[in-house]
């Protein structure tokens, strides 16, 4: 039977704010990617994000960013791969003294916004992300775009790594990820992100927005938690998944 993980960008709350919708998101997702206080959450979230997770028995993951609260980690930053690598570091270190507070894991690093985009593309930057996983634990999954530079630099770096590919979004030739500040972006009918979902899961291809045929390595699915109709939308897939004989696992099950 075909497995894939199913995971979804949470614990982005912070303050009085609150983001997303976790507790019902975690009933249908295998792995839990938690904002570590750079980009989103702060230190209660990520305590209360992890006991969540923990409680539906959804894996859980570190997503670290650039520390921009206020732009939500989706500028572009120019930063050194030092420093990249140091704040990767950082952020592993607070969600996992959580974790391992709570009796789990960490099973996964999956960058967040900008910082991920740009180490999709940039070996610098991807290869400091893999070796700050490596530093901290090796037996860690590092989770990037898949084909991208990001996986290739885990595989250098002796790390598992996981192709992630995305359920609502739209994709260029090169495989990257069409900017959301372009039209198109977004796939907001259901039907034709289920249809793409399942044909990137069980062949291995996408259309990009140019017509062509884009081949990848589809090891989890990402979905997002932080829009209106997302719960509605993560059920669906779960279950169109479950219906075309691919099961929902976590990506220790995978990789």
């Amino acid at each position: 039977m075909l497995k894939i993980d199913l995971n979804s960008d949470l614990g982005e709350s912070f303050g009085a704010y609150k983001i997303g919708m976790d507790a019902d998101i975690l009933q249908y997702v295998s792995s839990a990617n938690v904002a570590c206080g750079f980009h989103a959450g702060d230190p209660i979230v990520m305590e209360e994000t992890v006991r969540l997770a923990k409680k539906a028995g959804a894996a859980v993951g570190a997503h670290p960013g650039y520390p921009d609260l206020q732009g939500f980690g989706r500028r572009n930053m120019i930063c050194t791969p030092k420093e990249v690598k140091a704040y990767v570091k950082y952020q592993l270190g607070a969600l996992l003294a959580f974790t391992r507070a709570a009796g789990i894991p960490l099973q996964h690093c999956k960058p967040h916004g900008a910082l991920y985009n740009m180490a999709a593309k940039d070996k610098a930057l991807a290869a400091a992300i893999a070796e700050a996983v490596a530093d901290v634990d090796a037996g860690i999954i590092l989770l990037g775009l898949a084909g991208s530079a990001m996986t290739e630099a885990g595989k250098e770096a002796g790390l598992r790594i996981a192709g992630e590919v995305f359920a609502d979004r739209a994709y260029q030739a090169d495989g990257s990820l069409v900017p959301r500040s372009m039209p198109g972006a977004v796939i907001h009918d259901m039907e034709e992100a289920l249809s793409r979902t399942v044909r990137m899961v069980k062949e291995g291809i996408v259309t990009a927005v140019t017509g062509e045929t884009v081949p990848l390595t589809a090891d989890s699915i990402c979905v997002h938690g932080d829009n209106p109709s997302a719960l509605a939308f993560v059920k669906a897939i779960r279950e169109r998944l479950e219906t075309e004989g691919v099961s929902v696992v976590p990506l220790s099950v995978i990789v």
